[in-house]
């Protein structure tokens, strides 16, 4: 009797433990979905609103006429609006304990406008690093480089193959019911599962890891170029734009695609171990709102990208006598440097010819 006594307790202390256990790993995903994520997404959604708003509005009023460069920098920032403005129902999502009460078509727009300012953040920064590339390393082709009319070929591009290769998502989300809860889930907790392992992989191998590498050659190149001749300002900021943008996919890109991929196997191998599952799941949610931290970046990249955006950008908020001051100051700047190739980009760097020092 007491041999049965015994066995009875270790089987009952090994049920409860696992019991306990499962339960905590399974918090572990919930408390980071319910608690870290509207807070999060909330902060930026205010940033990006505002921010966003802002940029887009000296880049219109402001800083014309356009050169590529400037198409592009608007087309990010209206990637980052479209995202931002689609926070507030995550938001109220997690807030809610993961009941979505909005409907599927806001479900799908939600997801879709995610992964659209994920790959279209990720393909404007590489049109960004291609054509500050061919001015820095090709000066003599900066002339076509920087007319507008490719900016708007290049924005056509990134946005045509941003919507292409991420339609099929429209087909694979959609509203489950679980624990008496109509649910929105991300795309790695979507299935079929098997299916969302080869999409995820064609995504991260032709929407990141290929710019990545397109920007890491470009980048590497333009440094060494700055490297040589005399030292100034320009060529120092331009340097700090060369590892803002580095950061940007390293901090904010990698993490999501590598947790991404984990969170996906995970869920492939049915043997996987209840805490493995949830604390993968755990971290996976941590990495998305990084992904929207790009926001933070870009703003700091416009600003960056030329005196003429940071004198209007100063001007903003305290009045409208600022915007004359900006403009005047705008008017100055094309005064002075009319007859050169120059962009609010290509400003910040500069590469010497045979004849003379050219600004970019």
């Amino acid at each position: 009797m007491t041999c049965i006594a015994t066995h009875s307790t270790v089987m009952s202390s090994i049920i409860s433990y696992g019991n306990e256990s499962s339960q905590n790993c399974t918090n572990v995903a919930l408390l980071t979905k319910h608690y870290y994520l509207p807070v999060i997404y909330s902060v930026i959604c205010l940033v990006g609103i505002l921010g966003n708003i802002v940029a887009i509005t000296i880049y219109l009023a402001k800083l014309r006429p356009w050169k590529s460069s400037e198409v592009i920098m608007v087309n990010l920032a209206l990637t980052d609006l479209l995202y931002v403005l689609s926070l507030p129902f995550l938001v109220y999502y997690y807030a809610n304990s993961d009941s979505w009460t909005l409907g599927n078509f806001m479900c799908r727009f939600v997801r879709f406008g995610f992964h659209l300012n994920l790959y279209g953040s990720i393909l404007f920064l590489t049109c960004l690093a291609v054509f500050r590339y061919v001015v820095v390393m090709h000066p003599l082709r900066a002339p076509e480089v920087q007319r507008k009319r490719w900016g708007f070929v290049a924005c056509a591009a990134v946005w045509a193959i941003a919507v292409v290769e991420i339609w099929p998502l429209l087909t694979i989300l959609n509203l489950v019911e679980k624990n008496n809860t109509t649910q929105c889930l991300d795309f790695a907790s979507s299935d079929p599962v098997e299916l969302l392992w080869w999409y995820s992989w064609l995504l991260t191998v032709v929407n990141f890891l290929l710019p990545l590498v397109v920007v890491v050659v470009c980048y590497v190149c333009i440094r060494r170029k700055l490297a040589t001749g005399p030292h100034n300002p320009g060529k120092i900021r331009a340097r700090r734009l060369t590892v803002l943008v580095l950061v940007v996919f390293v901090a904010c890109f990698l993490p999501y695609h590598v947790l991404r991929a984990l969170r996906i196997a995970v869920r492939m191998n049915p043997h996987s171990p209840c805490m493995l599952e949830n604390w993968v799941h755990a971290v996976y949610i941590m990495s998305r709102p990084m992904t929207g931290l790009n926001t933070f970046f870009n703003l700091a990249l416009y600003t960056m990208g030329g005196e003429k955006f940071q004198q209007a950008a100063l001007c903003v908020f305290p009045g409208g006598h600022c915007w004359a001051r900006a403009g005047t100051h705008s008017n100055r700047t094309s005064t002075a440097i009319r007859g050169s190739n120059t962009t609010s980009i290509e400003e910040i760097a500069t590469t010497e010819t045979d004849t003379n020092q050219r600004e970019i």
